[in-house]
């Protein structure tokens, strides 16, 4: 799930992002800001979901996906969108 804040008088937007994968131990968070290198890493909750906050400029778009237990690649199905990517899949798009 994917929750999105706007500030009246702020140039950005802050963005929780939730993601429950089954059978997870991590959960990263790739491609915001086009950076596919650095990751954000999600914490995990007690109910078993992973989560993090992320200020990013208004009127922005961002793909992204999570890397699960550092093998397994998934798109967020609450996006905004979908965007297809050089390797023939698709990203999760996030459009603020």
């Amino acid at each position: 799930m994917i929750q999105k804040t706007y500030f009246k008088t702020k140039d950005y937007c802050k963005v929780k992002f939730s993601f429950a994968p089954e059978n997870a131990e991590t959960v990263e968070l790739l491609g915001l800001n086009s950076d596919w290198e650095k990751g954000i890493i999600l914490k995990k909750k007690k109910d078993g979901s992973f989560s993090a906050e992320v200020s990013l400029p208004k009127d922005s778009q961002h793909q992204f996906k999570y890397l699960v237990n550092k093998t397994e690649w998934l798109n967020d199905e609450t996006a905004d969108s979908q965007a297809a990517n050089e390797f023939g899949g698709t990203n999760s798009l996030l459009v603020l």
